[in-house]
């Protein structure tokens, strides 16, 4: 249930956007940036980043939705449960292990990070710009779940097979285009590419 009273019962991270407006185009710009522009990592890597960042920060709004974005962008169903179990055990590429064992400790225990932690990233061929989207991504999501859950957003994907299904056709979803819909950012305006 929403915890601002100007917001519906089952309220949507749009409906926090149309009624706090101010930052949200800026904040639509950088999602794009590190969710959607080339990287080093896949846009389903970096989704499936975001949605384990989701739950582990037990977001329900942002794990729902970036679990199944990951899914639309080529991550194999189940995969960010799995992670959530045991990163060990889990049917991943051997080489993304140490980047979310990163993403773990940056999320859970951040200054406890030490030059070990990124050293196993960079020992199985990441570089230091593949390391820095992986943290850019968790960061960016711990802002995210802090939103969606101090404004108290209640929508749950899993809840909404319609809803769902129509993320799981979508073989594009721009930051920018959500932005824009909601009115946070203009229209059409070339310079916001990314």
């Amino acid at each position: 249930m929403a915890l601002f009273p100007s917001l519906p019962d089952e309220s949507h991270l749009s409906d926090v956007f149309q009624r706090f407006p101010d930052n949200a185009g800026p904040l639509m710009v950088y999602l794009e940036g590190i969710l959607r522009a080339e990287g080093v990592f896949s846009i389903g890597q970096r989704e499936l980043i975001a949605a384990y960042v989701s739950g582990l920060n037990a977001c329900t709004f942002c794990y729902g939705s970036h679990r199944v974005y990951s899914e639309v962008f080529g991550i194999p169903r189940g995969l960010v449960d799995a992670l959530l179990r045991d990163i060990d055990s889990a049917d991943i590429a051997e080489n993304m292990k140490p980047v979310m064992r990163y993403v773990r400790k940056l999320n859970d225990l951040p200054s406890k990070l030490v030059q070990a932690d990124a050293d196993a990233v960079f020992a199985v061929g990441w570089s230091e710009e593949a390391l820095f989207e992986a943290v850019q991504v968790c960061a960016a999501f711990n802002l995210m779940n802090r939103i969606v859950e101090g404004a108290g957003v209640s929508f749950d994907y899993d809840q909404n097979d319609d809803v769902r299904r129509e993320l799981r056709n979508r073989r594009q979803h721009s930051y920018l285009d959500f932005g824009r819909r909601l009115g946070v950012l203009p229209p059409e305006d070339e310079s916001l590419n990314v």
